[in-house]
């Protein structure tokens, strides 16, 4: 990350990156099973609405051979694995080349925990057809609860006994299993699951790390306008519309990159900013040809034209970071993507939660009930919000009398600003990582 200044006497050469090919006759093979059972293969959406990814891509078979003839014949082989934790079998492959093996994190603390609790403890429903019985994690602080419908889609999708529930068990049993972890969070957000992940380790080296986000003076919104796509807000604009409001008085809306919302969810939505009255900003992902045939992504026929004095629609990309570290933005009507609650953190931006599905759930948790930086306003892949309860709650949340929330999230955005400072529990972190990774080498 650019986050951190790292001097050390010895810096790691870059290495060849593509692996020579194995003998034909390797007897390393990949610790996954065969195609019929692979349950990474991404569906091929075509255009088609998809509330969740239960399926990601993994390497190809020959590839583990690939990499650990290449570790095994190179005269000075990484002595190190960093893989996303999704990529457990990396973890079988550290061991048998004799490297390290470190998780990556995308999600937080609480996420991870959950995550990990779940495939340790393969909890079960005693009535498959009542989605709303309730599992509790007693093991973890705090003790959350979730309903089984609001437990990870992955976990849901599988069948026990099933091939491609024990591979994706092994993977985070394997995680579980590794020399360190990695979490873009900081230790005042998360701290009690930091120190929970490090019992079920077995050992010290859990490295919160963030909020890893761009580098850059919050004041200054023209920093992340390249990071993304098209968008149908030219950026002049954008700021001189943002420019023109007051402190605090717009709400930023936008559910991620994935989501797109059905018609109805659109209608209501949009209902709910226009009885609001707020000043608003709606990023909205552009539906495709089929997103439309199947009624998802429309917006109510002249929504924009009644509420053009009040708001400004972006369809296609949307300068995130640079619209909530602008004064005028107070609140952040959000799905809960990891990404989007640290860099509403970092803005000091009260969050509005609207979850959909994967780590969502408990991230609102941790927000709303935890932290008490967050309101709840609406949940759920299928729920069609309520106009006149979405507007109460976006007219609170820029109200003068703007609650906990917002002093939460001002105390939080302090926290983290210096956790990536020098000397911050962030920085510690990341310097105690390499200083152990290269005492490996002495």
């Amino acid at each position: 990350s650019n986050h951190y200044r790292l001097s050390h006497p010895k810096e790691p050469p870059f290495l060849n990156p593509t692996p020579r090919r194995p003998p034909a006759d390797s007897a390393f093979g990949p610790p996954f099973p065969s195609p019929p059972f692979h349950p990474f293969r991404r569906r091929k959406l075509k255009g088609r609405p998809s509330t969740v990814f239960t399926c990601l891509n993994a390497y190809p078979r020959p590839t583990l051979p690939s990499f650990a003839f290449w570790f095994q014949s190179h005269p000075s082989p990484p002595s190190a694995i960093v893989s996303d934790m999704f990529l457990g079998w990396t973890q079988r492959l550290a061991s048998r080349v004799g490297a390290k093996h470190i998780v990556f994190s995308p999600s937080g603390g609480m996420a991870l925990s959950v995550l990990y609790s779940l495939w340790m403890e393969l909890p079960r429903l005693d009535d498959p057809r009542d989605p709303t019985a309730v599992v509790s994690f007693d093991k973890l602080p705090n003790c959350p609860k979730y309903p089984w419908w609001q437990i990870s889609g992955l976990y849901r999708a599988c069948v026990e006994g099933d091939p491609a529930m024990e591979f994706i068990k092994d993977i985070f049993h394997a995680n579980i299993q590794s020399w360190g972890l990695v979490v873009n969070s900081f230790n005042q957000l998360e701290r009690p699951y930091f120190d929970h992940l490090k019992r079920v380790m077995g050992c010290d080296r859990v490295w919160a790390v963030g909020p890893l986000l761009p580098l850059h003076d919050h004041d200054d919104l023209t920093v992340s306008v390249h990071r993304g796509g098209s968008s149908s807000v030219p950026l002049d604009h954008l700021l001189t519309w943002l420019d023109a409001c007051e402190d605090g008085e717009v709400v930023y809306v936008c559910f991620g990159s994935q989501v797109v919302l059905t018609n109805d969810q659109m209608a209501g939505v949009a209902s709910g900013l226009e009885k609001s009255g707020v000043r608003f900003i709606w990023s909205i992902k552009e539906p495709s040809v089929g997103h439309v045939e199947e009624n998802y992504g429309m917006m109510p026929n002249g929504f924009v034209d009644r509420v053009a004095n009040n708001g400004l629609v972006i369809r296609g990309w949307a300068p995130q970071v640079a619209i909530l570290s602008h004064r005028a933005v107070g609140a952040f009507l959000t799905h809960c993507g990891w990404n989007s609650v640290l860099e509403a953190v970092v803005a000091g931006v009260t969050m509005l939660t609207c979850p959909f599905g994967a780590d969502q759930f408990v991230d609102q948790t941790l927000l709303v009930e935890e932290l008490k930086v967050g309101k709840k306003a609406c949940e759920g892949p299928q729920i069609v919000p309520n106009p006149e309860e979405l507007a109460r709650v976006l007219a609170e949340s820029v109200s003068r009398e703007k609650g906990v929330e917002r002093k939460g999230v001002m105390e939080l955005r302090k926290a983290a600003l210096e956790a990536v400072r020098e000397g911050g529990s962030s920085a510690q972190d990341m310097e105690e990582m390499v200083k152990q990774l290269f005492s490996m080498q002495a």
